[in-house]
């Protein structure tokens, strides 16, 4: 064999040797690097099984104190336009009402009846006034007539239907029309006797209520038991009616409290709470005859959608009202702890028709000036 031949075979074996040494001592690093890393993998757990479980345990925080007198709110979905309905509904020129065609109305003589009542009446027993109306109302009626024992008080206006306050619109104002006064009627579905809760007081000796003597105490003292004297004579260029001492509107308590001691009308009240205590801002506190706590507050209505999600507390009373306007009135009961799940919001449960017609039957009176 030649020389060079057996160089070239002992260079080529002895690089094949190399070769397998060097294989041998990657695959022998790779297998060990494999092998911690395997190890690493079995002892380290799963980032993303860590991060769901962390989520799933709730860690309060110690730094803060529970405070057990704080009012926890929660969102409640209420019909849009039920932001027509309530006690708090502002009627007047601007704003119509809108029947809800469920209102709970009773007749006042029929309910004096009931409970042998007679230190007042009404024309006949077709006047009626929403239910929740009555019962502060003649509670305030047998607090002044034990104080008077006066018993020639009459109601002369109450509910009235679409129909007839047509009937004394056209009335009044073919007789008043170009005497440049503040009208003392409102077009029909623009007046509040049409909402159930206002009524109109008179007397059974010269059917002339003005507030005035014995009755005095009636128009000092309503606000204690929901009412305001809606037409007030220094209010007449805001809610652009005449004065009439005779017209009574059902708002509920606090809110007749606090309009009473700050000389509020209504359209000033539903301003007041709309700019100056919404629901995000610093709620109205009122407390009130008896001592008893109130947390007000305005939400406005999301006029898009079906549905507004209106914050309400929990464990504590609500009442819920529309304005009329633009949202919901919110007044939290402080005192009155109640169940979570119990609350009963003072609220119509049906929205308002938008139909103009009333087809209740039809209020008749003797039109004096105190049946507007």
């Amino acid at each position: 064999m030649p020389k060079d031949v057996s160089k070239e075979k002992s260079i080529r074996k002895a690089k094949t040797t190399t070769e397998l040494v060097i294989s041998a001592i990657i695959i022998g690093t790779s297998v060990y690097i494999g092998k911690s890393c395997f190890d690493r993998a079995v002892t380290v757990p799963s980032t993303k099984k860590e991060a769901a479980q962390i989520e799933e345990i709730n860690i309060p925080d110690p730094s803060e104190a529970i405070d057990p007198n704080k009012i926890v709110f929660t969102a409640k979905p209420v019909n849009t336009k039920l932001k027509f309905s309530g006690d708090l509904v502002l009627v007047n020129n601007d704003y119509q009402y809108y029947r809800t065609g469920n209102e709970k109305l009773v007749s006042i003589m029929e309910k004096n009846d009931e409970n042998g009542r007679s230190n007042f009446t009404a024309v006949d027993y077709d006047y009626t006034i929403l239910e929740q109306v009555y019962s502060p109302l003649a509670k305030m009626v047998d607090d002044w007539y034990s104080i008077y024992s006066n018993d020639t008080l009459i109601v002369y206006g109450s509910h009235r239907t679409t129909e007839f306050q047509q009937q004394l619109y056209d009335q009044f104002t073919a007789n008043t029309a170009g005497d440049g006064e503040a009208p003392i009627v409102a077009p029909p579905g623009f007046s509040e006797h049409e909402t159930g809760l206002a009524f109109d007081f008179s007397e059974t000796v010269e059917y002339d209520y003005q507030g005035t003597g014995d009755f005095q105490w009636l128009n000092d003292n309503c606000h204690k038991y929901g009412f305001v004297i809606r037409y007030a004579a220094d209010k007449e260029t805001i809610t652009e009616y005449r004065s009439e001492p005779w017209h009574f509107r059902y708002v509920g308590i606090p809110h007749s409290k606090y309009m009473k001691e700050n000389n509020l009308c209504l359209e000033e009240y539903i301003e007041l709470l709309r700019n100056a205590h919404p629901y995000s801002g610093e709620h109205l506190e009122v407390t009130d005859e008896f001592g008893a706590a109130y947390e007000i507050y305005f939400f406005p209505s999301d006029d898009a959608e079906e549905y507004t999600n209106v914050p309400v507390p929990t464990g504590v009373k609500y009442d819920i009202s529309g304005n009329n306007v633009d949202g919901f009135i919110v007044t939290v009961h402080k005192d009155a702890k109640v169940e979570i799940g119990e609350e009963n919001p003072t609220l119509t449960t049906a929205p308002p028709s938008t139909e103009t017609t009333d087809t209740t039957e039809t209020t008749t009176a003797e039109t004096t000036e105190e049946s507007y």
